[in-house]
């Protein structure tokens, strides 16, 4: 009796698996049903904006779908993060951020419209790109000793731009201000084209850069890279030393663009999203273009994505406490 009982209720536990496996089928393979949403919690032609228009068009032609991508910036990304974070957990909506508004604002702000950690489900990490300290060319500045030296000689006299308020760009200044203890002016800027344009043109004096955005203006002598927030050098420029062979190994950072929904979102659309994305940047062209850029196409699971981003937020919340920073 015992033995039937057993194997009975063994028989209903793969019968249940089976008919969750195949509700899971039934609906991948009718998501999407309608429009899907990509937000950018950053302006048009940000590196977010980049890879969020690679997806869609992408995702467009395999969904048979529209696969619009809406900008929504503003506090920091957290506007457009905010509004993915309190959308419908259905699978047309999706956030396609960069570090701050996922990993870093927790921490900075004293008050968030929205909790990442519970509100937003992780789908994939994209991908990730080092940071790069520049310089306008006409600065006698030529390395990061000479930086740190220019900073100290003229305090309050270099004008440092970010991508915002508690962006890596702006923590990975901040970090070496604090450790060098030099006097530098932060510019907050609502996105990078501004930012490097006013470097280009004399406004600023420099900024740390995502890779992505400015290896054509250093290539072109418009800007002058002194150093890369990574283990080892850049394989599109060469020249460039690393923050680690410069014995200055604290200062590793990278900038990184993840894909996620409303918390709750069904696992089959998540999957589903995450396999596209996967498909659509190992695609040659994107490859190719990603790369030459900078950026290192990651694409994981949501488990690691998840995991990833404990790690990031642990990493940026002792930072934030050490340089004392914090916003309303």
């Amino acid at each position: 009796m015992s033995f039937t009982r057993t194997r009975w209720l063994g028989f209903l536990s793969l019968f249940l698996l089976a008919i969750g496996a195949d509700a899971r089928t039934a609906a991948a393979q009718t998501y999407p049903e309608r429009t899907v949403q990509i937000v950018v919690s950053y302006p048009a032609g940000s590196p977010p904006d980049i890879i969020a228009r690679i997806l869609s068009a992408a995702m467009q032609d395999s969904f048979k779908q529209s696969v619009v991508v809406e900008n929504r910036s503003g506090g920091g990304g957290n506007i457009g993060a905010a509004a993915v974070a309190k959308a419908a957990p259905d699978g047309h909506t999706l956030l396609a951020s960069a570090n701050g508004p996922v990993a870093i604002n927790k921490a900075l702000y004293e008050t968030m419209p929205y909790d990442s950690e519970r509100d937003l489900a992780p789908i994939s990490l994209l991908v990730s790109a080092p940071l790069i300290l520049v310089v306008d060319p006409n600065l006698p500045i030529k390395s990061l000793d000479e930086f740190i030296a220019f900073a100290r000689q003229n305090p309050n006299k270099f004008s440092y731009a970010t991508t915002g308020t508690g962006s890596a760009v702006h923590l990975t200044m901040e970090l070496l201000r604090t450790r060098e203890k030099i006097d530098v002016v932060h510019i907050p800027y609502r996105g990078s084209a501004d930012a490097i344009n006013d470097i280009t043109t004399g406004r600023i004096q420099g900024m740390f850069a995502i890779a992505s955005g400015v290896v054509s203006q250093i290539k072109a002598g418009r800007l002058r890279a002194i150093a890369v927030t990574s283990k080892t050098r850049l394989p599109v420029l060469p020249d460039v030393p690393s923050t680690h062979e410069l014995g200055r190994p604290e200062l590793e950072s990278a900038a990184w663009i993840g894909l996620l929904a409303p918390a709750n979102t069904p696992g089959a659309a998540i999957e589903r999203v995450q396999a596209e994305a996967a498909k659509a940047l190992k695609e040659p062209q994107a490859v190719a273009k990603l790369e030459q850029q900078g950026y290192e196409i990651v694409v994981n699971t949501p488990a690691e994505f998840k995991t990833f981003i404990r790690q990031e937020t642990d990493k940026w919340t002792a930072v934030i406490k050490q340089v004392g920073a914090k916003l309303q």
